[in-house]
C-alpha cells in the first residue's frame, strides 16, 4: 500500500467555496459579533478583522439515519425523582462546561465555543451589507475610464484560451450528420437487404447479389469513416467585447462640529460615525468625492487626516459649515452633473440666533439640490433649538432629510445602518 502526503503550501484562496458556505451558515452570529465590535473599537482599528465565537450547540451537524420502521411496542420505566411539571436545576458552571466564569467542579463535561477569525475584507462585507446611498440618480456619466468584458456571442475565429468546447463539438456533430447522413441511411438499407438475402435459398444470382451488397457496405463504411470527427471548420470561440462602465458622479459632504461644547468622548463618537461612512463610501463606490468640513465659529475644508485627528476647537456657529457647503456646491459640484449627499454630526449646541439661520439655509439653499441629508445629534440630553429647527426641515423634506440621536458608542452602528439601509422598492 502506498501513501501520498501532499506537503504543498495552501493557496491564498484555498477552500474559498467551503469558507463562503460556512460564513453563510453562521451569518447571524457573525453579524451580531460585527455590530458588537464596532461599538468596542477605537477609531484607529475599526476596519480590521474580528474573532467570531459560535456556541458549540450551534455547530452540530445534522445526522441522517434509517428509522426503526414497522410496528413496535416499547415500555419505558418510570422514575422516582421527578414528576410531570417539575423544574430541573441547571448544572453548575465550570467543570468543563466551557461557559466562562464559574466555580471549580468535580462533575460535568462539555466543549468550548468554536472560535474563528474573519478577515478585514469579510468584516467590512458584513458591516456594510444591505447598505446604499439612497436616491442615487445617474445624472451624468463620468467618462469611460473603466471597462468590463462582456460575452458577445460565438465566433469562428479566436485564440485557444477562448475555445468553446461544447459549441465546437455540437458543430462537429452537425457536420458529420450532414455529410454522412445519406451514406448511413444507405448503409442501414444495405444491411437490411443483406440480412434478407441470407435467408433465401443458395443460388448463383443470390451469391452475385450478396457480393455486390458486401462490396457496397464496405464502400459506405469507408466513406463514413473518412468524415473527420473534428475539423478546423468546427471550432467555435467565445467572443468577448470591452463594454464601458459608466459611473454616477456623486459627492458626499461630511460636516462635523469640533467646538468647545463637544467633549472628547462626543468627538470620538462623531469620528467613529464618519469613519464608518468613509469606509462604506470607499468600499461601495469607485467614483465618489468626499468633502470634509470642520467647524466651530468658522468652517474650514480640510483633508481626511486633519478632519479626523486635528485638535482645533472654539465656539459654535453651525451655519458657517452650511454656508461653506453651499459655496463648494456652487463652485465645484453643479447640481445638473452631480448627485450630492451630506452627513452632519453635532452635539446640538449652537449660538442662540444661529439655529433659524441653519434652518433657512437647509430648506432654501441646500435641500432642493441634494439627494439625501442625514443629521446625527450626539447627546444624552434633551434636544435644543438646533434639533427643533431641523425637525421643521424634516417635515418639509420627509424623504430626503433624516435626523437621529446617538447617546453612546453602542448606538453608532444601528443608527448608521438605519440612515443608509437599502430601501426595498
Amino acid at each position: 500500500m502506498s501513501y501520498i502526503i501532499d506537503r504543498r503550501l495552501n493557496g491564498k484562496n484555498k477552500s474559498t467555496v467551503n469558507r463562503q458556505r460556512f460564513l453563510r451558515r453562521y451569518r447571524t452570529h457573525i453579524k451580531r459579533a460585527v455590530a458588537d465590535a464596532v461599538g468596542k473599537r477605537s477609531i484607529t482599528d475599526i476596519d480590521r478583522g474580528e474573532s467570531i465565537s459560535i456556541p458549540s450547540k450551534d455547530t452540530n451537524e445534522p445526522i441522517f439515519h434509517h428509522g426503526a420502521g414497522g410496528k413496535r411496542t416499547v415500555i419505558h420505566p418510570g422514575n422516582k425523582e421527578f414528576t410531570t411539571g417539575d423544574r430541573i436545576k441547571r448544572p453548575p458552571s465550570g467543570g468543563g462546561s466551557g461557559s466562562g466564569p464559574g466555580e471549580a467542579s468535580d462533575k460535568g463535561e462539555g466543549m468550548d465555543d468554536f472560535v474563528f477569525q474573519i478577515t478585514q475584507e469579510e468584516f467590512l462585507e458584513f458591516m456594510f451589507e444591505d447598505l446604499e446611498l439612497p436616491n442615487l440618480v445617474k445624472k451624468q456619466l463620468a467618462g469611460t475610464d473603466s471597462f468590463k468584458l462582456v460575452h458577445a456571442g460565438i465566433t469562428s475565429t479566436g485564440v485557444p484560451a477562448k475555445l468553446n468546447i461544447v459549441r465546437s463539438l455540437r458543430q462537429a456533430h452537425a457536420r458529420r450528420i450532414a455529410l454522412s447522413g445519406g451514406s448511413r441511411r444507405k448503409l442501414k438499407e444495405s444491411k437490411a437487404e443483406l440480412e434478407a438475402l441470407l435467408q433465401e435459398e443458395v443460388s448463383e444470382q443470390r451469391n452475385k447479389k450478396l457480393a455486390e451488397l458486401e462490396e457496397q457496405i464496405v464502400h459506405l463504411k469507408s466513406k463514413i469513416k473518412r468524415v473527420p470527427f473534428l475539423d478546423d471548420f468546427d471550432l467555435r470561440y467565445n467572443l468577448h467585447l470591452k463594454q464601458p462602465q459608466p459611473s454616477s458622479k456623486a459627492v458626499m459632504f461630511c460636516l462635523m462640529d469640533v467646538s468647545g461644547s463637544m467633549n472628547q468622548a462626543t468627538k470620538d463618537i462623531a469620528k467613529r460615525f464618519f469613519i464608518l461612512l468613509y469606509l462604506f463610501l470607499k468600499r461601495n463606490y469607485d467614483h465618489i468625492d468626499v468633502v470634509f468640513i470642520r467647524h466651530h465659529t468658522s468652517a474650514k475644508e480640510v483633508d481626511e487626516e486633519e478632519f479626523f485627528y486635528s485638535r482645533e476647537t472654539g465656539g459654535t456657529i453651525v451655519s458657517s459649515a452650511l454656508k461653506m457647503m453651499q459655496e463648494v456646491m456652487a463652485d465645484r459640484y453643479p447640481v445638473s452633473d452631480w448627485n450630492i449627499y451630506a452627513a452632519q454630526a453635532s452635539d446640538g449646541d449652537n449660538w442662540n440666533d444661529d439655529s433659524p439661520t441653519c434652518r433657512d439655509l437647509l430648506a432654501k439653499a441646500i435641500m432642493p439640490f441634494v439627494q439625501y441629508y442625514s443629521y446625527v445629534e450626539i447627546t444624552p440630553r434633551d434636544h435644543q433649538a438646533l434639533w427643533r429647527e431641523y425637525e421643521k426641515v424634516k417635515l418639509q423634506y420627509p424623504d430626503t432629510f433624516a435626523l437621529e440621536q446617538i447617546v453612546g458608542v453602542e448606538d453608532i452602528y444601528p443608527i448608521f445602518r438605519e440612515l443608509f439601509q437599502k430601501k426595498v422598492s
